[in-house]
């Protein structure tokens, strides 16, 4: 092989490493072997300066520090966005961006707001030629010296890349890597950088590149400013081109068909929060197709395309105490930091969760630590990184157990996952954890069934499983119970027989199958209707209904044909549980109202309003909340006022309830 050849080779051989630790996460290499390879890269660079070439990786190091940082206009102002902090308003700006595209179906795309620098990345031909900053929206500072040492960066895109690339972004840096530089910092005795954010803004405007390359600074790409000789219809089309080429895409994005599915949504990114290792401070969430983006428009400083749901985020530092670990209802090991009680937004905080193995690792977290602890919103408070540079001693390495800390059973690791569970179904504090989530409001809705109650149900084998609850008496209660007189016996007794008719879809919610939240088992229950249909259904079958798909069809599948989950079932039909739902959702309906906008208004008897709504949109529908030309149907219930009388004058069909479930078939 020439060595021209070989300096090309290793090239390309070094920049997919980069791909695969800092864009996939997933190294295939060590550190060590990583560096040989660069350092040979070097060594024959040096010594054959015929084949230097500006987009080599060994140039991350950064070269000579420039004079100042130059004033550069943006081609397309980099507009801010509009925030919220509440979901009220949050839905205030859903639906005033519907009234501005009547009779248009809307799809949001939800990303997380990344906690870094804004930031316009301008590829020409393929190569890294431009970085810029924020600035005021006009005009920003070049930062192409910096940016070009950014590891998750391509200096150079494949072929097949537009001729013309701008990327809008967030330049970040991960807490891991600030633990890190912060150990530097106090070997060189200098003070430490107390976020992210911070440190990051700091480096990225530095003079020297060389500054810049040893923090690890990263990228995610959120936007685009211009694209020439390319076209995409749609944001996740953008999202795909741009990861196609090897540019870090903002990750766990979600694509929602309306702005319900958006709201709902909301509940699942706020509970990745804690997993992710870098920060964010809120949601964001974007009109998915660009043709609506541009019939949108801007105000004078922002986009009405996007909005940003921010949390208020605070932060305090204490020592680390002890670590626990904890069993959930489905056997997730969780483990539990307690900490020197902290002050934190006026909220003492003496327990953080550690999430999981993974980040006790990851964070490289031990006893006696001091630790930053970060509360955001309602979110439970986290471990956000160690204060390694105030590690006094050598502190133990925690080892996280191999046995459950209840039941002494087995732990298994999830198959390509990162949580560790006790499979033993019989565990007690599964079945503790199980009941509490079976009997709570967002549950069954058990009134009087709380965690002291169900304790001593345990404790005292009294119930072993769900449908034991269904078999309790008074005398029971008042028995055995501790502080349990008959009238509170009598009460909760009363309260667990008016479960039994929750319906299918609550039921579903209630009994800890994996992934199956409430909106899931609406859907499901709405498809479906009864238990044994669902259960006749075969996987493809369960997931080929909107909003479902694979793994969660494979859950809710194995959960019903597997012996435990079978039983579960049967019991529960043995004690008079209630496992059908009137809302059957039939799939020949579908068409009758797929791309119809219906109107809801009045008191309804069958149906809630969120009920009918949701209904409406599972079959293709839109549902608005104002009447217009553009409105195909107006559901009107008992005192339907204004809006009955104007969809009369603009001769809108008029349904009562019993006309739509006609229409729907159900």
């Amino acid at each position: 092989m020439s060595i021209e050849s070989n300096i090309l080779k290793l090239r390309e051989e070094i920049r997919e490493h980069d791909r695969r630790y800092y864009t996939l996460a997933a190294p295939t290499i060590s550190d060590l072997e990583y560096d040989q390879l660069l350092k040979e890269l070097e060594r024959l660079e040096e010594k054959h300066p015929e084949y230097a070439d500006a987009d080599s990786p060994t140039r991350r190091v950064g070269d000579a520090p420039v004079e100042f940082l130059e004033q550069v206009a943006h081609a397309v102002p980099m507009l801010s966005i509009d925030n919220t902090y509440n979901r009220e308003e949050l839905a205030s700006y859903f639906e005033r961006t519907e009234k501005l595209l009547p009779g248009q179906s809307i799809q949001w795309v939800m990303e997380f707001k990344i906690d870094g620098v804004a930031a316009s990345i301008l590829y020409e031909h393929g190569s890294l030629n431009q970085g810029l900053t924020r600035g005021n929206g006009e005009v920003g500072d070049a930062i192409t010296h910096n940016v070009r040492t950014i590891r998750d960066l391509p200096l150079k895109l494949s072929d097949d890349a537009p001729p013309v690339l701008e990327l809008r972004g967030e330049v970040y840096m991960t807490n891991a890597d600030l633990a890190d530089l912060n150990v530097r910092q106090a070997d060189a005795g200098l003070e430490a950088y107390k976020n992210t954010r911070n440190v990051t803004a700091g480096t990225i405007r530095l003079l020297d590149s060389s500054i810049a390359a040893s923090r690890r600074l990263r990228f995610f790409c959120h936007g685009v400013g211009r694209m020439e000789g390319l076209s995409v219809e749609t944001h996740i089309d953008f999202l795909n081109l741009i990861e196609s080429l090897g540019i870090p895409a903002t990750p766990n994005v979600r694509l929602l068909n309306s702005s319900a599915e958006a709201l709902a949504a909301v509940a699942e990114l706020e509970e990745a929060m804690p997993d992710l290792s870098f920060e964010v401070d809120g949601i964001v969430f974007k009109v998915n197709s660009l043709a609506q983006r541009n019939e949108l428009g801007t105000r004078s400083k922002s986009p009405r395309w996007l909005i940003a749901y921010k949390f208020e985020r605070y932060e305090g530092i204490t020592k680390l105490e002890k670590i626990d670990v904890q069993v959930g209802k489905t056997g997730t090991i969780t483990p539990v930091a307690y900490l020197t009680p902290v002050n934190i937004a006026d909220t003492t905080v003496s327990r953080a969760s550690l999430h999981n193995a993974e980040e006790i690792e990851r964070l490289d977290v031990r006893v006696g630590d001091f630790v930053v602890v970060e509360k955001a919103g309602k979110i439970i408070p986290k471990v956000v990184r160690v204060e390694k540079h105030l590690r006094e001693t050598d502190l133990p390495v925690f080892h996280f157990p191999t046995h459950c800390p209840v039941c002494d059973g087995d732990l298994v690791k999830d198959e390509g996952g990162v949580y560790i569970r006790c499979i033993n179904p019989s565990c007690p504090a599964q079945l503790r954890q199980r009941l509490v989530y079976f009997a709570s409001r967002t549950g069954m809705d058990i009134d009087g069934l709380g965690e002291k109650i169900i304790d001593q149900l345990v404790d005292q084998k009294m119930v072993k499983e769900y449908a034991d609850l269904y078999r309790l008496t008074v005398p029971q209660l008042c028995d055995n119970l501790e502080l349990v007189k008959e009238r509170k016996a009598t009460k909760l007794i009363e309260s667990i027989d008016e479960s039994r008719n929750r319906g299918l879809a609550r039921l579903l919610a209630s009994i800890s199958i994996r992934h199956v939240g409430p909106r899931v088992a609406k859907i499901i229950a709405g498809q479906f209707g009864d238990i044994d249909s669902l259960r006749a259904a075969s996987e493809g079958q369960i997931a080929s209904i909107h909003e479902i798909g694979a793994v969660i069809a494979k859950s809710i599948h194995r959960f019903l044909h597997d012996s435990h989950g079978a039983e579960l079932i049967e019991r529960l039909r043995s004690v008079d549980v209630k496992l059908t739902e009137p809302m059957l959702v039939k799939a020949e309906a579908d068409s009758t109202i797929s791309g119809k906008t219906f109107v809801v208004t009045g008191t309804l008897e069958r149906f809630t309003r969120e009920e009918i709504k949701g209904l409406i949109e599972n079959l293709g529908g839109r549902a608005a909340d104002s009447v217009s030309k553009k409105t195909d149907y107006l559901v009107a219930g008992d005192k339907a006022g204004s809006k009955l009388d104007k969809a009369k004058s603009l001769g809108v069909s008029v349904l009562s309830e019993e006309d739509f479930a006609k229409l729907v078939g159900i």
